[in-house]
């Protein structure tokens, strides 16, 4: 599943559970509004470490086939370099 189809997911269910909570929301509206920053800010600090993860992850990926890249091509100079001798 691609990263952006996951951050839509997660956007679209917090949308969706905010809608639901002030519509069936017994509490006065000022309460409401509190509980819902309170939750909108505990999904955005999910969401961010979500994708701090991702970025974490794709990083390493990216450093893993770079050197392995390198190696590659150190490898390839060496044989072109035997060839030549």
């Amino acid at each position: 599943m691609s990263s952006g189809k996951i951050i839509i997911g997660v956007l679209a269910g917090a949308a969706v559970g905010a809608a639901l909570g002030v519509l069936f929301a017994p509490d006065k509206g000022s309460v409401t509004r509190k509980k819902l920053s309170r939750k909108s800010s505990k999904y955005v600090d999910k969401l961010e470490e979500e994708f701090n993860a991702f970025i974490d992850s794709i990083t390493k990926e990216y450093e893993a086939l770079r050197e392995e890249a390198l190696k590659m091509d150190e490898e390839i100079d060496m044989e072109d370099d035997e060839a030549k001798a």
